[in-house]
Formats: structure tokens, C-alpha cells, sequence
């Protein structure tokens, strides 16, 4: 298999580690727009006959596909903010190449009730052109990175192996990860974490099919596993709402994350400054857009491992009915930043983002997951998925609720 990974930032560094000892993998070019960056990582992997390094402008077409026929790469694996997705997709299917993201193409509010109706969903582009890419003979795996992706697993293995018939599944984050020296340092990227969740969220319900809320509805308090504890969730706009429905018989989908007063807190006084927009404006004679700035401002997640502290956990909490008795579970994931920096040199947010997808390229290639057109993670068999997690370093629980 040969990849080019597209975007070479904390997740994608993280899913470059973690192909390194892969044999299954002939080479992987590792493009991005930051030069040293990328020659950082390299120095890091010190494989120069796996890996190489590339200068690549995502929003170029052209040169995505130039690289593609350079290195004679079979697989784009796209790292990148999802401002990106439709020229990376895009050049997927140009070139014939299998494409995987773990961020999808983005929404759209309603243009007149954006906080009850949906516009452009998540995802929309490509599933938009999920027929060409079946004529093709061409498979997008979009979503494949912990959420959504290995959430979307949990889903469609409780539909298949715990539940008669599922009510609702809730994908539900949460952590006590702390940065020491820094009053405000997001563990992700800032440009995703202010779209997601300024955006308004998506519910799904089978009488009403996808429809929105206002950002940060429907608090409750969730119990996390792995020492974190209770913590309030609110409704954030995610992929999972968007996918689970389309392969999971199920009645309701919802995304809740604890994002914590304080965080919520300066994500209100952004959009209130307008500091969320995304399009350029005219400052001083020079065309700049808000939210790079204040990406700008704020320290690269990729850099703040060794001063974050504590664990994240990820998973999917599940309600139905089993033999006609009510049944609830949470299958869930906690990484522990201490346990990624010491066996993968990268913080837990990023590492646990990153695993899914290398999963996922392991059994394409070993043909223990098949098919054509555009799928999420949902559509393939969970066991295979799930009996590997484990030997990857991020091993899956389940309890009872």
C-alpha cells in the first residue's frame, strides 16, 4: 500500500508513527503546506525509505494529484482541516485513488431557521456523489477517525451482537485532560473545534429525519469511565448524527460533548466579536480570515503533549431493548495522555483521532473490509475492526449503564 497523507499536524503525525512497524505499508508521503513541519516529522520517523516529504497546498487539485502520480500512491488519507475535503475528495476520485478522511465535508446553517431546519448537512458533498464513485469502482471510507469513526463501529456491532432494537445512541465525550501554562489551549484544532461547535448541532429522529438545536442544548450529566468522573454534555454538531442513521436501524442519534463553562464561554465571546468567521475581511489593506488568526494565536495541539496531564475518553452510549428487557451500554475508549506520549510521542487527543483510520487501512488491505461508493464506517463489520484494537494500543470497553 502506498498513501499520501495529506496534512501532517498532530493527527497526522500520529498516523504516521503508528504506520512506521507496519509492513503492510510500502511508503507514505508525508505532504503539507508547513515545510518544516513535515521535515520535523520526518526526522522524527527516521525511515527515509517508508516516508518521504512533500510540499503540497491543499486547496490545490492539481497538485494533489501531481503527487499522486509522482509516487504512484494508491490511498489519499486526509489529514487536514475539512475547509479542505471537496478538492482532496475531489482529486480521489481523479486520480482513482481509495480516499479516507476523519473529518467530513462541511455544513451549511438554514438560511432562515438555521436553529430547527438543516441546510447543507455534513457530509452532503459526498454522499452527493456516492454514485460516480460507484461507477467507479472507487470506495470513499469517510469519518474513519475515533469520532466520528471507532463511535460508528460501537454503533453498528451494538445493532448487530447487544440490541433487539435500539432507541437511541449517543455518542458521548468527555475528559479531564489539563495544559499546564496556558489559560486557554484547545487539544485540537481550533479552526474544527469552533466550527463543530458554533455550528448548530443535528438530532436525529426517525419521525422527523435530521433537524437542528441552538449550539450547547439539552445539558445533562454523563458518567465517564477511566477515572474522569460526571460531567455536564451539551449537543455539538457532528458526523456520527449524519452517518449512524444511513447503516443503524435505530429511532434516535445525538452527539454530546463536555466542553466545560470556561470553554463554552470563549466560544460565545468569539462568535459575539465575530471572531469565528471564516471568510476574509479587509483589515489594514490585507485579506485575512478571523478564525486563522485566533488559530494563529493559540498554540499547535501537535506541540502540547508534554504539558497536557490526564485522559480523554470516547465511545458510544447505546439504549434499547434486549429479549424484550431495557438494556443500556456505553462502549467507550480512554486514552491516557502519559501511556501516548511514552509509546507513540504524541498527545492522547491526536493519537486517539489517528488510530481508527490505520485500522482501517490494515483491513482494506487484508481484505477483511470491501467495498465501492461513499460509506462511513457503519457500513463494514465492527468485529474485525474491534478484535485489532486492542494490539494498536487502544483497547475498548464496555459497561452497563
Amino acid at each position: 500500500m502506498k498513501i499520501l497523507l495529506v496534512g501532517v499536524g498532530g493527527v497526522g503525525e500520529a498516523f504516521a508513527v503508528m504506520l512506521k512497524d507496519k509492513p503492510w505499508v510500502e511508503k507514505c508521503v508525508l505532504a503539507d503546506y508547513d515545510v518544516e513541519r513535515t521535515k520535523s516529522v520526518l526526522k522524527k520517523l527516521n525511515d527515509d525509505t517508508k516516508f518521504v516529504a512533500e510540499f503540497i497546498d491543499a486547496k490545490d487539485q492539481s497538485m494533489i494529484e501531481a503527487l499522486v502520480k509522482k509516487h504512484g500512491t494508491d490511498v489519499i488519507m486526509n489529514g487536514v482541516d475539512p475547509i479542505y475535503n471537496e478538492t482532496i475528495f475531489d482529486a480521489a476520485f481523479a486520480t482513482g485513488s481509495t480516499y479516507l478522511d476523519m473529518a467530513m465535508t462541511l455544513s451549511e446553517p438554514h438560511p432562515v431557521d438555521p436553529f430547527n431546519k438543516v441546510g447543507v448537512k455534513l457530509g452532503d458533498y459526498q454522499f452527493d456523489r456516492a454514485k460516480e464513485w460507484e461507477k467507479k469502482g472507487l470506495l470513499a471510507l469517510v469519518g474513519i477517525g475515533v469520532e466520528p469513526g471507532m463511535a460508528d463501529v460501537f454503533a453498528r456491532y451494538a445493532h448487530d451482537y447487544l440490541f433487539d432494537e435500539i432507541e437511541e445512541l449517543g455518542v458521548r465525550d468527555g475528559s479531564n485532560i489539563e495544559i499546564s501554562g496556558y489559560e486557554f489551549a484547545p487539544n485540537f484544532s481550533i479552526w474544527t473545534t469552533i466550527e463543530e461547535c458554533l455550528n448548530p448541532p443535528v438530532i436525529w429522529e426517525k419521525n422527523k429525519e435530521w433537524f437542528t438545536t441552538p449550539p450547547f442544548s439539552e445539558p445533562e450529566v454523563f458518567n465517564f469511565p477511566g477515572g474522569i468522573g460526571p460531567m455536564e454534555i451539551v449537543n455539538v454538531e457532528h458526523e456520527e448524527v449524519l452517518l449512524m442513521p444511513r447503516w443503524v436501524d435505530c429511532k434516535r442519534v445525538t452527539f454530546k460533548y463536555g466542553l466545560g463553562d470556561k470553554f463554552i464561554g470563549v466560544l460565545k465571546t468569539l462568535h459575539m466579536l465575530g471572531l469565528d468567521n471564516k471568510n476574509k475581511i479587509n483589515v489594514k489593506g490585507v485579506q485575512v480570515a478571523p478564525r486563522d488568526v485566533v488559530a494563529a494565536c493559540l498554540p499547535n495541539p501537535a506541540t502540547l503533549g508534554d504539558k497536557m496531564s490526564g485522559k480523554t475518553c470516547a465511545g458510544t452510549w447505546v439504549k434499547g431493548t434486549k429479549d424484550g428487557k431495557e438494556k443500556q451500554v456505553y462502549l467507550y475508549q480512554v486514552a491516557d495522555n502519559e501511556e501516548c506520549m511514552k509509546h507513540w510521542g504524541c498527545q492522547a487527543v491526536v493519537a486517539q483521532t489517528a488510530f481508527s483510520a490505520v485500522i482501517a487501512l490494515d483491513l482494506l488491505h487484508h481484505k477483511q473490509w470491501s467495498g465501492v461508493g461513499v460509506l462511513g464506517p457503519e457500513a463494514f463489520p465492527p468485529m474485525p475492526f474491534m478484535e485489532k484494537m486492542e494490539s494498536y494500543g487502544f483497547p475498548y470497553g464496555m459497561m452497563d449503564m
